[in-house]
């Protein structure tokens, strides 16, 4: 077959070209444009499939939003209550957001629920090798996320905790409008003290943690059934922990009559119970071991541990299924950050002692002068003058 020149094809395409009208000519470069753009389309997806890399993990996406929600990215009403997040702002999918316009002042509270999660998070692996590390990225965490460890399992439970805890404060404060105290418990609840005040809403915070949460996790497989598992351990946990307070009545403060109402634990109490489970996480594997992906019916009841001879987890167990990454040295691959420069225990033998937390590797020791206020008096009226005291100390830091 005879090769055609290719100076000839342009000139018969542009003479084709020339007898069309200017209107016809604009409706055949957007359908070329079109095709072509179809056609890159079809080719991305193609290796995105043939490489696996197509399918995109939401998990914890919604994270995201303690980085960005300030009072820039908020509409409010004329009673400055918090209204709905900004188009612009694509962290969250489509229910999550219709979730936040349904209840005005609520995406004030999921905000302050992850940052105390956040919070709790870091003081309760403070001294671990793997110390809940933050970033400004919408991740937070970083690619432990992708992973089906122990520290992941913590970190859906403490931040599923935390929306609960918070949403569940804000409607009893009046803070969202679509939620108010739980007013369930009305009457006598005992022969000296009846029901009263201000519970906390716990059931609202828990049933939309629930449906906001859960809702960025898709398939079925051991990673979504996992992370549906830890989500609501840590749900569970903050309504498990509610404790009854109460106040008296009588004359002269006798306490003759009392109001009792139901409040929520201290996230501190919420932090030091998961990450005792945490500690005791089973590792597990579906109950139909013949297949490393579950089927459409499947249900967090599906799990079952890794080892037949422990008994299978509650539903306030932390589960995980892969083991924990090298959290000694910084791998870019697992997003490991490594303990050096980590300030160490050189007294202590537990896990922040210099020679658990180095890794084996050292330590290298300094001081450093810290100047303090000190010796503070209080003068009438009305100001406190202080000294100035310096002081050395030493510190222990991992090579």
């Amino acid at each position: 077959m005879r090769r055609a020149d290719s100076s000839s094809i342009l000139s018969g395409h542009f003479t084709s070209f020339s007898n069309l009208s200017p209107l016809k000519i604009h409706l055949k470069t957007m359908r070329s444009l079109a095709l072509l753009l179809g056609v890159k389309a079809a080719c991305i997806l193609l290796v995105s499939s043939l490489s696996g890399t197509g399918a995109v993990n939401n998990s914890g996406r919604w994270w995201g939003i303690v980085n960005v929600a300030s009072s820039s990215n908020l509409l409010t009403n004329s009673k400055n209550v918090q209204l709905v997040l900004d188009p612009s702002l694509a962290l969250l999918s489509r229910r999550q957001r219709r979730l936040i316009r349904q209840n005005p002042g609520i995406l004030h509270a999921i905000a302050a629920g992850l940052h105390t999660a956040i919070k709790e998070c870091k003081w309760q692996f403070r001294n671990r090798r793997w110390n809940c590390p933050t970033t400004q990225s919408p991740t937070v965490f970083g690619k432990i996320v992708n992973r089906g460890c122990r520290e992941t399992a913590f970190l859906f439970a403490i931040t599923s905790a935390g929306v609960t805890h918070a949403v569940a404060r804000s409607c009893s404060e009046g803070a969202i409008e679509s939620c108010t105290c739980d007013y369930r418990r009305r009457g006598p609840g005992g022969p000296d003290w009846h029901w009263g005040g201000c519970s906390d809403n716990v059931d609202f915070g828990r049933m939309f943690s629930r449906e906001f949460v859960d809702s960025s996790e898709r398939g079925r497989d051991l990673r979504y059934l996992t992370n549906i598992h830890n989500n609501e351990a840590g749900r569970m946990t903050v309504s498990s922990e509610m404790r009854q307070e109460c106040k008296c009545h009588g004359m002269s403060g006798s306490c003759t009559v009392r109001t009792c109402w139901m409040r929520l634990p201290s996230f501190r109490t919420v932090g030091d119970f998961l990450k005792d489970r945490f500690d005791g996480a089973s590792r597990v594997v579906y109950a139909n071991k013949g297949s490393n992906r579950a089927s459409h019916r499947a249900d967090p009841r599906h799990l079952e541990p890794e080892n037949p001879a422990h008994k299978p987890p509650s539903a306030m167990d932390l589960v995980y299924f892969e083991k924990s990454p090298n959290f000694c040295s910084y791998n870019g691959k697992t997003g490991t950050l490594g303990t050096s420069g980590r300030t160490c225990n050189s007294s202590s033998p537990g896990l922040d002692g210099c020679e658990l937390l180095c890794c084996g590797r050292g330590f290298k020791t300094r001081t450093e002068s810290v100047t303090e206020r000190c010796h503070c008096t209080f003068h009438w009226c009305c100001h406190v003058s202080c000294l100035n005291c310096t002081s050395s100390r030493t510190l222990h830091q991992c090579l």
